[in-house]
């Protein structure tokens, strides 16, 4: 099936398109663009953005993915298969990330990061320059990762977020922050140190309460909580659902050359 490209869409002859890609109206995709096949890219949306800083690397958009209304990817970033996103997105250079990324309504991703794979992103979320986000990982609304530990300046320290972490509302991490496998961040929380992993973190500035995994069910003590794979599976594919049922949380992805 060849691409639906609406008649007000603009794109460019030099930009790739796979087959059964559909463009809504007004988008614009520029030269150093590439669209993976069963994408939909809807209205009011640029792809490929042009800037330097990209020093001329292409954007690639892995299969079956959904880009929605009035977000902006810029050229020289690298996405797997599956990346779906909300509206009004901005996403800088030099952000690469697996498969079955999902970015909220209004997040803002300002490149030079690298994002593991299923990682799952609300609104209005915050992910600074030199980023490296494992696989699995939350971050709930009103994220912040920062970058900057002396501002205004250029010594950027990426925050770390190993697999499994989830990040709770509005939580801010400082930069260098790294935090550990399966540790859960509550809301509010501001994070400015080091935590192992499993670890429950909370508070202004955060300490380390406890285990994550000593963590009960808000309703029902009997159940842990965390590790949450162990309970919520909801969007994920069989293969690792079926995985986390058999207890294995180390899940393994074939290398992928995702640079662009």
């Amino acid at each position: 099936m060849t691409s639906h490209i609406h008649p007000t869409a603009l794109v460019s002859p030099h930009a790739m398109l796979d087959e059964n890609v559909s463009v809504g109206p007004f988008t614009v995709i520029h030269d150093n663009a590439q669209v993976g096949s069963g994408s939909r890219i809807d209205g009011n949306c640029e792809l490929g953005y042009p800037t330097p800083l990209a020093e001329g690397l292409p954007l690639i958009i892995g299969r079956d993915s959904v880009i929605r209304s009035h977000s902006i990817f810029y050229q020289g970033s690298a996405f797997g298969d599956g990346l779906v996103t909300g509206h009004r997105v901005t996403v800088r250079e030099k952000t690469v990330a697996g498969k079955g990324f999902q970015i909220g309504t209004l997040a803002d991703i300002q490149g030079h990061c690298q994002i593991g794979h299923y990682v799952r992103t609300q609104s209005s979320v915050t992910i600074g320059q030199q980023s490296q986000i494992g696989n699995f990982v939350w971050l709930y609304p009103g994220v912040l990762l920062t970058n900057d530990p002396n501002p205004p300046s250029n010594d950027l320290l990426g925050v770390t977020l190993e697999d499994y972490v989830v990040v709770a509302v509005k939580s801010t991490l400082l930069p260098g922050v790294r935090i550990g496998r399966g540790s859960f961040i509550t809301a509010h929380s501001l994070v400015g140190q080091d935590m192992p992993e499993n670890s429950l973190v909370s508070g202004s500035p955060a300490k380390r309460l406890c285990k994550a995994s000593d963590m009960r069910l808000n309703g029902d003590i009997r159940i842990r909580a965390y590790p949450w794979q162990k309970r919520f599976v909801r969007g994920y594919p069989d293969s690792i659902i079926e995985a986390w049922a058999s207890g294995n949380l180390d899940i393994s992805f074939q290398s992928e050359e995702l640079e662009p």
